[in-house]
């Protein structure tokens, strides 16, 4: 999807005390073999500081950054993996009432890791076709301090973080210009992230853990029966998703400057996401995402603000942002940095 006058005009994150995986070995969390397998040295945990404010806190630093006013925003688009809070709660109404507190419509987008990047392309349609307003604030966070979860041991392919970005889209201008959105989507592969889970009742309703692990076991099973899994490399259906935003941007892998991916192990980084697209892990932000954890939606964007902050990229570099949710879809979005962050 090719965009037309969408610019990112503020970033801010909030990443919380980091732990080191040494130090969650020490403590008997985190397998000596899994660490040192991984090449992960650390994990931003926020402890009891609830997903919503964190979002607070970052939106709060993406607004002052791109000099708009509330008045000027027209919505808040919320996005998290995790829950944020009591049910029957309004997480966006809650960062809205915090931040903006203007009365614009705000809402979840509830896409797992992908959230944020999906989020952006709403906006995009948004600003497109409200010309009262010029600015749209996305926001995402996540907490997995909680009980039902062990952020060292659910997933083999990362250890969760957490942590929360936040952008102001506006139609006019910013320090970087969004030139196209990509996204697929793999549905069968739904069912890889079930595993023999029921669908009713959910899990937190039964105090049943979040285990990614124990879904991959059951599909291993599965497969040594002769029931083959519903399965697709996540880097193919990234690379159609890729083909897409390079298209509509009118460019090539090779134009791209540096590369904004999720957070994960070493080996599953390569495997999955770079090598498949052929990109190196210099062109990625291994030296910052290995020391984080995988903060669900918030990544790539906590990722971008890491390479503009720290002036890795400047005006006319092309960054590539992509991430990969459950479902399965993977999304992409290519912008241009305009000008550099201010001294």
């Amino acid at each position: 999807m090719k965009m037309e006058s969408v610019y990112l005009a503020g970033l801010g994150t909030y990443v919380p005390d980091l732990v080191t995986t040494e130090q969650a070995v020490r403590s008997g969390w985190y397998d000596a073999a899994a660490r040192e397998a991984s090449g992960l040295e650390s994990v931003a945990i926020a402890g009891s500081l609830s997903a919503p404010d964190m979002a607070v806190r970052a939106a709060e630093v993406a607004v002052a950054r791109s000099g708009r006013a509330p008045e000027d925003f027209g919505a808040l688009l919320h996005s998290s993996a995790y829950h944020q809070g009591p049910d029957g709660w309004s997480p966006p109404h809650y960062i809205l009432a915090n931040t903006l507190g203007t009365p614009i419509t705000a809402m979840e987008v509830k896409q797992g890791c992908q959230g944020m990047l999906s989020s952006l392309a709403v906006a995009g349609h948004r600003l497109a076709g409200e010309p009262r307003k010029s600015a749209v604030l996305l926001t995402a966070a996540d907490n997995y301090s909680a009980p039902l979860v062990d952020r060292w041991t659910t997933s083999r392919l990362s250890v969760f973080g957490d942590g929360a970005a936040a952008a102001v889209v506006c139609r006019d201008r910013g320090f970087a210009e969004v030139l196209s959105v990509g996204t697929y989507s793999a549905p069968a592969m739904e069912a890889l992230h079930r595993g023999a889970e029921p669908v009713f009742p959910p899990a937190v309703t039964v105090g049943r853990e979040l285990d990614y692990e124990a879904r991959v076991t059951f599909w291993m099973d599965e497969w040594a029966k002769g029931n083959t899994p519903p399965m697709a490399h996540p880097g193919e259906v990234l690379q159609t998703a890729l083909d897409e935003a390079l298209e509509d941007a009118g460019l090539t892998a090779d134009d791209i400057t540096r590369v904004c991916h999720p957070s994960a192990t070493l080996e599953a980084l390569r495997d999955q996401w770079l090598d498949p697209l052929g990109f190196s892990l210099e062109r990625g932000i291994w030296e910052h995402t290995k020391k984080v954890g995988h903060i669900s939606a918030a990544d790539v964007f906590i990722g971008l603000e890491y390479l503009w902050t720290t002036r890795q990229v400047g005006p006319g570099d092309k960054v590539l942002l992509f991430t990969g949710s459950p479902g399965f879809e993977a999304g992409c979005a290519i912008v241009e940095i305009v000008s550099g962050p201010a001294e």
